[in-house]
């Protein structure tokens, strides 16, 4: 059964591709209104024409599935919740290493991973890589998640005195990555046992790194001002100021926006749905109150075609 749905979540995802040539992330997300369980899976495909597209879309594929397949017995998925996301992301990067091994042009792409569970006002989740996961609360942002990249490393440094600020900041390897789901070792894996306890009004902001084009203060500023507003809303501005920038560098972007709530709070106006949907990426989403898929369609196909060839449940 599923726990008492004392908290609902208003929750929507959204894609951009940024200037890039093509779109690398994925993100689906699955909310059922009334359940009081809930999550999202993103990952951010690495490897450009080696298929950081592909590896990204299994990665959500796999981590997606486990999760959805686990989350009709919340009971079992909160007592195992470590073990389930453990094995989850395991399965995606032995997945992203069949790939490889069949096909050898697409040696080198990988992919992050942060995938959020909510069971009622209790937040998990597992993060392999930089994808940042964060709580807004009391007008306030924090990252939660652990970055698997050189940027806290060459932060570090420059703190102690051993780096110059600007020398930091454009430090050339600032945004390599220490941990990815690339069909090897996994070499970190953020996965707390504890879960954070939400409160009514909490925002968790999931997102690729595309995100972080905008400052955390700028990011915070954002939510702080449309707090109020539908998690549909919130993503549109986040992108809409990206948009802004006009960065020519401007990554890929995908973000999940959950907002908290009560029950017996209005849930978002733009109610619920109850299959998956595959929508174009667009810069004004739509919340999504049950199951969104934020991939190129074919792909997803192509991804669970995958999954039948290689034996494995769909």
């Amino acid at each position: 059964m599923h726990p008492s749905a004392e908290f609902h979540y208003d929750a929507a995802s959204a894609l951009s591709q940024g200037q890039r040539e093509t779109q690398e992330d994925a993100i689906a997300a699955d909310f059922p209104v009334g359940a009081g369980v809930g999550f999202a899976v993103l990952a951010d495909g690495m490897g450009g024409h080696a298929a950081g597209d592909i590896a990204s879309g299994i990665v959500v594929t796999e981590v997606f599935s486990e999760l959805k397949l686990r989350a009709a017995d919340p009971d079992f998925l909160e007592r195992n919740i470590a073990q389930v996301l453990h094995d989850a992301a395991f399965d995606a990067n032995d997945c992203v290493g069949h790939h490889v091994a069949s096909h050898p042009r697409s040696h080198g792409m990988g992919a992050t991973l942060v995938a959020p569970v909510f069971l009622g006002n209790r937040l998990y989740w597992i993060s392999v890589g930089d994808s940042p996961l964060f709580l807004f609360r009391d007008g306030r942002l924090r990252r939660l998640n652990a970055d698997h990249s050189l940027t806290p490393q060459i932060d570090y440094l420059a703190s102690r005195g051993l780096m110059a600020t600007e020398e930091a900041l454009n430090h050339p390897d600032r945004n390599c990555l220490t941990s990815v789901l690339f069909g090897h070792e996994i070499a970190l894996i953020d996965c707390p046992a504890e879960p954070v306890s939400l409160q009514a009004n909490d925002i968790v902001v999931a997102a690729s790194d595309g995100l972080l084009f905008l400052e955390e203060e700028e990011i915070e500023g954002i939510i702080q001002s449309y707090a109020d507003r539908t998690s549909s809303e919130i993503s549109s501005r986040l992108l809409a100021a990206l948009a802004n920038l006009d960065d020519p560098d401007q990554d890929n972007v995908s973000l999940c926006v959950i907002k908290v709530n009560r029950s017996g709070i209005e849930a978002a106006e733009d109610g619920q749905m109850s299959s998956a949907t595959l929508p174009r990426p667009v810069p004004m989403p739509r919340a999504r109150d049950s199951l969104t898929v934020m991939v190129n369609g074919s792909k997803t196909r192509q991804m669970l075609m995958y999954r039948a060839k290689a034996g494995r449940s769909a």
